[in-house]
């Protein structure tokens, strides 16, 4: 019998025919839309706080550490002091010096710390005249808060105008508003520029960078460097402790209220969360990873500036993000 060669058609006339459109339609889910998964690890990481025990060891850690470290330079030093001389007096003078600049350190750090409670302190003190309404408690608040710009050259019309125009309010609603144009409005605008170049790096880094932690390093350090910023801009320049103790403040705060939770709205007055997820994954996890370093952005300002927003309006995330990704992304809308 010969081979037969070539294709073999067998026909299925007993069961049912079907077609590609006879398939149950994919269930559109929130599972498969972008949720801001990098940014919502670090603020969970970085709002974390360790239990009283964990504390407790490594301050003894520390402290242990920095004792061993004390006696073994110690004994290096007499070592080479009786040894050699010129060697020991050396090391001495290196020794010396480092510790110099670590005093200075320590007390940059906690100049720093000072400065930050008293920004904390004038809000506090902003907010109560807010709701007294007085005239004499505004005033002193404004004097306080004008003294703290006295030093600024870019404020430096803003004062004079502010200055000129204070004598003839009597009303201390109106007189943080004109606090607020003349002296707040500037640095509004300089703490925006600061938020949507965070977000527009994290947003970048999101989509472009698939290796693993990488999204969350980023977030983390564009929070960390963005909230320093603008405690800077509004006088309250922190250290390397104050930025840390800040950033928690902050982030803290956005746990607490569950404002780091994606919704839809959010997605939606973004760029269209749903869109984006159905094209690229990775595109939507960088636009929404960039709202919520947005809104970090904000709860910032508000943490930072002097007086609470009453005359100036309130930045919201999806001005800021548009303006933010408007060079990156074409769903980017012009802002405020």
């Amino acid at each position: 019998m010969a081979e037969r060669r070539g294709p073999v058609l067998i026909e299925d006339v007993d069961g049912p025919r079907v077609s590609p459109g006879d398939a149950p339609q994919v269930p559109d889910t929130m599972d498969d839309r972008p949720d801001g998964q990098a940014m919502r690890t670090m603020a969970a990481l970085a709002a974390r706080r360790g239990s009283a025990l964990g504390r407790w060891f490594w301050r003894s850690a520390g402290a242990l550490f920095v004792f061993v470290l004390s006696v073994s330079a110690w004994q290096a030093l007499d070592a080479l002091l009786a040894t050699y001389p010129l060697l020991g007096w050396v090391a001495v003078v290196l020794v010396g010096t480092f510790t110099v600049l670590l005093l200075l350190i320590c007390l940059r750090e906690l100049a720093a710390l000072a400065r930050l409670a008293r920004m904390g302190r004038l809000h506090a003190e902003a907010e109560a005249a807010i709701a007294s309404g007085e005239l004499s408690r505004a005033r002193k608040v404004a004097d306080r808060i004008a003294g703290l710009y006295a030093g600024r050259e870019a404020l430096r019309w803003g004062l004079a105008r502010f200055d000129e125009r204070r004598g003839d309010v009597f009303d201390g609603d109106a007189l943080f508003a004109l606090a607020e144009d003349e002296l707040l409005a500037p640095l509004d605008a300089a703490a925006r520029i600061e938020i949507e170049a965070a977000a527009r790096q994290v947003a970048t880094v999101t989509a472009v960078v698939p290796l693993a932690f990488a999204d969350v390093a980023a977030a983390l350090t564009s929070n960390l460097r963005m909230i320093r910023r603008i405690a800077e801009i509004y006088g309250g320049r922190a250290g390397t402790l104050g930025s840390w103790r800040l950033t928690r403040a902050v982030l803290t705060h956005l746990v607490a209220t569950g404002a780091v939770a994606v919704g839809d709205d959010m997605i939606g007055s973004v760029a269209g969360g749903s869109v984006l997820s159905r094209v690229s994954r990775r595109f939507g996890e960088g636009v929404v990873n960039g709202a919520l370093t947005a809104r970090v952005g904000i709860a910032a300002m508000e943490v930072c500036r002097p007086l609470p927003f009453s005359a100036q309006p309130k930045p919201q995330v999806h001005r800021v993000i548009g303006r933010a990704l408007s060079g990156l992304f074409s769903g980017g809308k012009g802002g405020e």
